[in-house]
């Protein structure tokens, strides 16, 4: 009997610290990438990213072991303007024939597995740096197809002069926010 519980806390056990530390793979289905900047003073102009992949990892135990990384496709670029969004994927812009893609690879995670600060590296038209995303967390739980996803929305703040692009300022603003609401499906 003593042997059956011992085997059966082990069995819990094991099966708890499998669930605390888990991977993830963005689904683009139910992920989205946006981006917000002023225009003229005038109004706001919200955008997005219609291609992208990328994947993360949390730990319950240990939220400081979070990571995330990302990969845009610079050229999917939609501000819902085909003739703007021509205009952003040129070199006054994004230039996209000469940096395709925009991406984000974590360096450390401040907070809870509720709320946080996940910093890494941005790099974007060609340029790195340092970022901050406030982070929370959604939800997580089992789907109607047998899986098991878990979502977050991360947004960050950011001059587009540090990475290279200074078209228009101050008329289009120097910063813009970028906001990621994502939704990741459990490897």
């Amino acid at each position: 009997m003593i042997k059956l519980k011992h085997t059966l806390l082990a069995a819990a056990l094991l099966s708890s610290t499998a669930v605390m530390a888990a991977d993830y793979d963005v689904d683009p289905a139910h992920t989205t990438v946006q981006f917000k900047i002023g225009h003229l003073g005038f109004s706001e102009l919200v955008g997005r990213f219609d291609k992208f992949s990328g994947n993360f990892s949390v730990d319950d135990a240990n939220p400081a072991a979070a990571k995330a990384s990302f990969e845009v496709d610079a050229a999917s670029v939609d501000s819902n303007h085909e003739p703007r969004d021509k205009h952003l994927r040129s070199p006054d812009f994004l230039d996209v024939k000469s940096f395709p893609k925009i991406t984000f690879s974590s360096t450390a995670y401040e907070g809870s597995k509720e709320k946080g600060v996940l910093k890494g590296t941005l790099t974007m038209h060609g340029v790195s740096k340092e970022v901050a995303f406030n982070l929370v967390h959604v939800g997580e739980g089992k789907d109607p197809w047998g899986g098991y996803r878990s979502g977050f929305n991360a947004t960050t703040t950011i001059k587009r002069s540090d990475f290279g692009v200074k078209y228009m300022i101050p008329n289009i603003p120097d910063e813009m926010t970028l906001s990621l609401f994502v939704e990741g499906v459990r490897r």
